[in-house]
Formats: C-alpha cells, sequence, structure tokens
C-alpha cells in the first residue's frame, strides 16, 4: 500500500537515493550521459528548506520513497542545497507564483499516476496558503508531464554547469479552486 506524506528531515538520506535513481534513469533519451552526470551532480538534490517548510512530499511502499516532489513558497525555482548560496526569500502570494519543486519518481515506479497525486497534493496546500498560480522549471524529461499537468511554456534556456548546459523549459499555470473541475 503507497502512502502520501510530509518528508522529515529523517528522509534526506533515502530522498537523496530517490533523486539519482530517478535521474540517473529516466533521464536517458532526454539528456546525454555527460547531462546526466553534471545535473545528477550540481543541480538535482534535497532541498532541505522546502522540507523544513513542510511542503515537500513523499510517497512510500513499504517505508521505502517510490516518489517524491513538493511546492515552495519560496523564491528558488529550482536546485538541491548544493546550489544555494543566498538567502531563499519567502513569496507573497498576492503578487507571485508557488514554486512546483524537485518531482522524482522512482523509474520501478514510473508512470503510476504518482506525480499526479503529488501535484494534486501541492495545488490544495499552495491554494489554501494563498497562492493563485504555479512555476517551474522542467526538465526535458520532466515536461511531458508538467505539459499534461496544464503548464504552458514560458521560455526555453539552459542551466550551465561544469562545461555542459542543460535545457530546460519555464513553466506556469493557474491553480484552479480545490473544489472545482480543473486538473488540479
Amino acid at each position: 500500500m503507497t502512502i502520501l506524506r510530509t518528508a522529515t528531515s529523517a528522509d534526506i538520506p533515502a530522498l537523496g537515493s530517490l533523486i539519482e535513481s530517478s535521474a540517473r534513469a529516466l533521464s536517458v533519451g532526454f539528456y546525454t550521459p555527460e547531462q546526466i552526470e553534471a545535473a545528477v551532480t550540481h543541480i538535482f538534490g534535497v532541498d532541505s528548506q522546502v522540507i523544513a517548510d513542510g511542503t515537500y512530499y513523499l510517497i512510500e511502499e513499504d517505508h521505502e520513497p517510490v516518489a517524491a516532489g513538493g511546492w515552495s513558497a519560496r523564491r528558488t525555482l529550482y536546485g538541491g542545497d548544493q546550489m544555494k548560496d543566498a538567502e531563499d526569500p519567502r513569496l507573497d502570494p498576492a503578487v507571485d507564483a508557488a514554486r512546483i519543486r524537485a518531482f522524482f519518481v522512482h523509474p520501478r515506479w514510473a508512470r503510476r499516476g504518482l506525480a499526479r497525486q503529488l501535484y494534486a497534493e501541492c495545488a490544495r496546500a499552495a491554494w489554501t496558503a494563498g497562492f493563485r498560480s504555479f512555476e517551474l522549471i522542467a526538465t526535458s524529461p520532466g515536461e511531458p508531464l508538467y505539459s499534461a499537468l496544464g503548464f504552458s511554456v514560458l521560455e526555453r534556456d539552459a542551466v550551465h554547469v561544469a562545461g555542459v548546459a542543460i535545457p530546460f523549459a519555464r513553466m506556469r499555470r493557474e491553480i484552479p479552486r480545490p473544489d472545482s473541475d480543473g486538473a488540479s
């Protein structure tokens, strides 16, 4: 039986393993081996602030994380702790979009609706916190999911780390009222 719950700091080691497994396996065919290694080493990882804020969730099976993802009321759009070098101020829900952050699914659990389940939890919580829209940075393997969830591409660019360019898409969508018929 799968259980969705809020992640805690005790989950960080297991989440790190989940993120690495997910990124390495599910990025094949979207990124080169060099891009995958650069992303796993320099970009992907646990953002402990999102966990501390109580807005990062995991889905577990037999006490093992099989999917994780969350949202944030902070300015950072992407990346784990290894990317942070400055303060991460809070957003104003009256004018700012909340962030969708770090969705990763274990390869054996891919395409079973777990990311949609995480997104629905994020949408309910962000709406309750006063946010009416989301922004995110989508990796190439993540973009099809976010498009299916109703996000639109605002711009395409690349993050340059360790001499490697990693393409991404900045995406946005409105958050439907949780009791509406919108895809939330």
